[in-house]
């Protein structure tokens, strides 16, 4: 029995929800939504390590999310891929049910995807910034939800990580509507821990910079972090393994793991990529 799956069969037997003690105990289940690629693909291949079975979300990485499931396969997982579009409301709500008639149940949610546009004040505008929240904020409460329902039809209980920005606990005016966006995720954390509970946890890991980018090449990444508090990272493991202990752990929800090697005690007028 995998270790995850030995908690989960640990926490239903204290439920009442629990199954027979001859009974064959079944993985859990997470959906982690942009897991083809970056952050999401290393959460992914964390949580496969750690005994789940894995719905991996994407929008356009199609190839990337298909060798990710076949490399999964190959290790004795299950595996699926789930193309959707986080700015349609109709994709978005009928996502936890596709997952959960491929896997038969999903136990936890982890919302990593996440777009990320720069705009400033000078050229803020409705249309970015509402294409930011739908995805960014209405997305991750939509599918909140959907796990709650479906974990009520099971009469079950699960977990929701929220993933965040360290940006929030320094901020800085540029990339503005992913920042407004961010930050109404973070109260929809704390509002959702108190909707849904008991039934489903939610809890919040905020990475600070963790990979490169197109702004960011991987020399100037490793100079950057070199410069923080404690010299090094955060890497993208170190993310990964603060959403596993997020789901593990049976006593958080409403709260926030900050997981950025101490960046945010570095005061910042500008992006790091600036």
């Amino acid at each position: 029995m995998s270790e995850a799956s030995s908690r989960l069969a640990g926490e239903g037997a204290r439920e009442g929800a629990g199954p027979r003690a001859d009974a064959p105990v079944q993985r859990p289940v997470a959906l982690i939504t942009g897991a083809a690629r970056r952050l999401g693909r290393t959460i992914a291949t964390r949580l496969a390590q750690a005994g789940w079975d894995l719905a991996v979300h994407y929008r356009g990485s199609h190839d990337d999310a298909e060798q990710l499931c076949g490399q999964l396969r190959a290790s004795g997982v299950r595996a699926h891929g789930f193309c959707a579009e986080l700015g349609d409301e109709a994709a978005v709500r009928e996502l936890v049910p596709r997952v959960a008639r491929e896997f038969g149940r999903v136990d936890a949610l982890v919302n990593n995807a996440s777009l990320f546009e720069y705009d400033a004040v000078a050229d803020f505008g409705a249309e970015a910034a509402l294409r930011h929240y739908r995805i960014n904020t209405v997305a991750p409460v939509l599918l909140a939800r959907a796990l709650h329902a479906e974990l009520q039809r099971r009469d079950a209980r699960g977990c929701v990580v929220n993933l965040l920005d360290q940006k929030l606990w320094n901020p800085n005016p540029d990339h503005l509507s992913y920042t407004l966006s961010k930050a109404a995720l973070r109260e929809a954390n704390t509002l959702l821990a108190q909707a849904l509970a008991p039934r489903l946890r939610v809890v919040a890991v905020a990475p600070g910079m963790t990979l490169g980018s197109d702004l960011i090449d991987e020399a100037r990444l490793r100079e950057l972090q070199a410069a923080g508090p404690l010299g090094q990272g955060p890497g993208a493991d170190d993310v990964a393994d603060a959403v596993l202990f997020a789901l593990r752990n049976p006593g958080l929800s409403g709260c926030e793991l900050l997981v950025d090697a101490g960046q945010h005690l570095q005061p910042r007028s500008r992006d790091f990529a600036f």
